[in-house]
C-alpha cells in the first residue's frame, strides 16, 4: 500500500504493527536539516515537511518491531536521519567528493544510467549477494549519509569515498539503505536484485510472524 502523509502524532506503533516490509523511494525533496542538527536549508531548497514527519518515526518504530526496510536514494538518508546520522547538504561541494547529481541532459535511460563504481565491504552482505568487491551503480543525488547512524555498517562506498550503502547490523530484521536507485532496471545489476530478493524474503518471514502461518521465504525470486 501507498502511504499518505500522517500527522504527527498518528499512531506509527499500530501502522507498523500492520506493515510486512516498507520500502522507501527516492524524490526531489531532500529531509530537512533540523532533524540532524545541519545548517538551515536556502530558503529556495526543495523540501517536503509532510513526508518528513511521516517516515521518520515510521522508520523507528518498523525498526523497532522488526519489520524489514529498505531505502533507495532519499531512503537511505530517511533511515539514516531517523536512526540518529547526519547528512551532507551537497556531496559536490565537500572537498574530495565528486558530483554525484543527476545529469541534466539526455533521456531518462541516460540519467538513470549505471554511474560510477561502488566498492563492497569485504565478506559483507553486499559483497555476497554480489559476489564481487566493486559493481556499477546509477547517481542522482545531491545529499548523502556524513555520520552513520548508531548500529549501521557501512556496506559499500564509491570511489571517491560517499557511502553508498548501510545496513542495520543488530536490527531483528533486514534493514537496508542503498544511495542509488535499486528499482531501476534491478533485474540487470546483480547487486540490487539481490537486495530485492532479500527483502522480499524478510517480508514473507515477517508475514509468518506475524500470521502464524508457515514461512513462505524459500529463497524465491522476487
Amino acid at each position: 500500500m501507498v502511504i499518505p502523509a500522517l500527522a504527527e502524532d498518528y499512531n506509527f506503533v499500530d501502522l507498523a504493527s500492520r506493515l510486512d516490509g516498507l520500502m522507501l523511494t527516492g524524490g526531489r525533496a531532500n529531509v530537512e536539516p533540523h532533524h540532524y542538527n545541519g545548517p538551515p536549508f536556502p530558503e529556495d531548497e526543495v523540501r517536503d515537511p509532510p513526508r518528513d514527519n511521516t517516515v521518520l518515526p515510521l522508520v523507528r518504530e518498523c525498526v523497532a518491531q522488526g519489520v524489514p526496510v529498505f531505502g533507495s536514494c532519499r531512503g537511505i538518508q530517511e533511515i539514516n536521519v531517523a536512526m540518529g546520522g547526519s547528512l551532507h547538504y551537497r556531496v559536490h561541494e565537500v572537498d574530495g567528493f565528486n558530483d554525484h547529481r543527476m545529469p541534466r541532459e539526455g533521456d531518462i535511460e541516460h540519467k538513470f544510467g549505471e554511474r560510477h563504481l561502488v566498492v563492497t565491504l569485504e565478506d559483507g552482505l553486499f559483497h555476497k549477494l554480489c559476489g564481487a568487491r566493486e559493481i556499477m551503480v546509477n547517481s542522482l543525488h545531491a545529499q548523502a549519509v556524513e555520520t552513520v547512524a548508531p548500529g549501521f555498517e557501512v556496506e559499500c562506498v564509491s570511489l571517491d569515498g560517499v557511502t553508498e550503502g548501510i545496513r542495520h547490523t543488530s536490527s531483528k530484521a533486514f534493514c537496508v539503505g542503498v544511495q542509488w536507485h535499486a528499482e531501476w532496471r534491478f533485474e540487470e545489476n546483480t547487486l540490487s536484485l539481490g537486495l530485492w530478493r532479500e527483502f522480499g524474503d524478510a517480508c514473507r518471514e515477517r508475514v509468518a510472524a506475524r500470521t502464524g502461518m508457515k514461512s513462505l521465504s524459500n529463497k524465491m525470486d522476487s
